[in-house]
């Protein structure tokens, strides 16, 4: 198979699964050769072993950072410093897209920038929404809530040695807190079954409900 032919049966995929890929292939090595050959060329591009986007001329469908951050390490959701960022809780700029799994920890360069995931135990792994994005595909992305619940639990030690506000008010610029139920972030805080966890959080919680828009 040529590439002209290859792009027709790809171009409106999201991301091809060099799976699907052979499967167009009488002769699956040949067609793993030939992804290789076209991935230096630059007519496709690798987002990670096993998985290639075309490149931005041929392809017709351009997923957002969020979408392909779940399909590259699946199960998993975006969270962290990405998802307060998405969320304008912190106001820096987030150029690492940042999630959870119940896999190990791994990350992934590309040419759509870094992605960062954090295992999590089975029982933590919660508290997500899913969102579509331009293309009509759909994204799992932390709540507030739990995207906070997850950057103290990453962040358990910087928050106990100097007071969780203090991080995030001075390191962090935390900022419209006012979109975080205090109620939310506590039952958040409680699956991952962590006094210590549940203290940080309740810290945080006290100093949110001295200001406006909580209960």
């Amino acid at each position: 198979m040529n590439y002209a032919d290859f792009r027709l049966q790809v171009d409106k995929l999201p991301y091809i699964p060099s799976r699907e890929a052979v499967r167009l292939s009488a002769d699956p090595q040949v067609m793993k050769n030939q992804l290789a050959r076209w991935e230096k060329k630059g007519l496709i591009v690798r987002l990670r072993k096993g998985m290639y986007l075309l490149n931005e001329q041929d392809r017709k469908v351009t997923p957002a950072r969020t979408f392909l951050a779940n399909q590259m390490y699946e199960p998993s959701y975006v969270s962290l410093e990405y998802a307060l960022g998405l969320y304008g809780l912190i106001p820096e700029r987030v150029d690492t897209v940042t999630s959870i799994t119940t896999r190990k920890t791994a990350g992934f360069k590309n040419v759509w920038g870094t992605f960062v995931y954090q295992h999590v135990t089975p029982g933590a792994f919660g508290g997500f929404r899913m969102e579509q994005d331009a293309q009509g595909l759909t994204s799992f992305i932390a709540e507030p809530e739990k995207a906070v619940v997850d950057f103290l639990y990453f962040h358990g030690k910087e928050c106990r040695a100097g007071g969780v506000v203090d991080l995030l008010l001075g390191s962090y610029r935390f900022q419209n807190t006012e979109i975080l139920g205090t109620g939310k972030l506590m039952g958040y805080a409680r699956l991952f079954v962590s006094p210590k966890l549940q203290r940080t959080a309740a810290e945080l919680c006290a100093y949110l409900k001295k200001g406006p828009g909580h209960a």
